[in-house]
């Protein structure tokens, strides 16, 4: 088959497209053939050589995809070949066919596209999962989400639209895109360039009294306005450190307004809390993909073969939402 390999780590000259054998669906897994899959920021991180899979999991990129199933491995149920799917997987996306475990399998609306059904699995989950399942946003709260732009940024605020329609959001964003986040339902939006430390502006925005959840994936740089910001027993969920992972902490005020700093990664976790985690936005967020509530925002969808292109856009920040390649069909 073919599929995205790397001549070592490094930059975006280390991909090239070539065969590969094609994988084989292990016990309770299932063979997809692939149409389409999308760039996410590990998938930089890993090109690089600092975000290994997890043992057992193909070292060829990409995290989530879209497809029909090809083949059942031995002692999936439930599931029959040729059904459209969308799922995790622990790596091996930019590919012709990836396994997949059937417990992480979610079926595709007959309202969405390969296209748009590829955005779905690691943005919308990693946001789902941490502002709702971690964090426990509730409807009337007020969150923080940083980097406006993004997928997993522009995931959860259409998340918090359908599913929290009350909440308010404030989001942090570079000037170019502002206007955009405006537009997908942010209340307050903060230029990060202008206003690095962001807290006079959130105090501003709720009298004073902080916001109940920040979804965080800068790390050191934003630890203290994060904290600042935070009202009582609010959560700061941090799914990311591309700012450093060191930083001082004022414990004290933490323990005074009882706020507390959750770590969460998607990737690395068990089989089994993977599919937990993709039973419950089954459940509850993936009716609104069905009607169509929320749209997958995607900015450019690029051939296969356009790998390095895609990974440069995503470099480059040069994207709103979601990168997509096509893979087949």
């Amino acid at each position: 088959m073919r599929a995205v390999l790397m001549d070592g780590f490094g930059g975006v000259e280390v991909m090239k497209v070539g065969e590969v054998e094609r994988p084989v669906a292990g016990e309770g897994q299932v063979l997809v053939k692939v149409h389409a899959t999308s760039i996410n920021r590990p998938d930089l991180v890993q090109r690089v050589g600092n975000y290994p899979p997890p043992a057992g999991d193909s070292e060829i990129l990409g995290l989530e995809v879209a497809g029909v199933i090809e083949e059942l491995g031995p002692g999936v149920t439930g599931w029959q070949k040729g059904e459209r799917v969308m799922t995790l997987v622990g790596g091996g996306a930019y590919a012709e066919y990836a396994v997949a475990y059937a417990s992480h399998l979610m079926r595709i609306p007959e309202s969405m596209s390969f296209e748009e059904a590829a955005c779905v699995c690691e943005s919308y989950i990693t946001a789902f999962l941490n502002l709702f399942m971690v964090g426990g946003l509730k409807d009337k709260n007020t969150v923080i989400i940083h980097g406006g732009g993004g997928g997993v940024n522009t995931a959860g605020i259409q998340l918090c639209k359908a599913l929290v329609p009350e909440t308010k959001i404030i989001v942090t964003a570079s000037p170019a895109k502002m206007g955009r986040v405006k537009e997908i339902g942010a209340d307050l939006v903060i230029d990060f360039t202008t206003t690095p430390d962001f807290t006079d502006a959130v105090k501003e925005f709720t009298n004073k009294k902080g916001v109940d959840v920040i979804l965080d994936h800068v790390g050191a740089k934003y630890l203290a306005p994060n904290m600042n910001s935070l009202g009582y027993a609010g959560r700061l969920v941090l799914i990311g450190v591309i700012s450093g992972i060191k930083a001082e902490l004022n414990l004290a005020l933490m323990m005074v307004k009882r706020q507390q700093i959750i770590g969460s990664v998607l990737r690395s976790r068990p089989v089994k809390d993977k599919g937990d985690i993709v039973a419950e936005f089954t459940r509850t967020a993936l009716p609104k993909f069905a009607d169509r509530t929320i749209v997958p925002i995607i900015e450019k969808v690029f051939p296969l073969d356009q790998v390095v292109e895609a990974h440069r856009m995503m470099e480059e920040d040069k994207h709103f939402g979601k990168i997509v390649l096509k893979i087949a069909g």
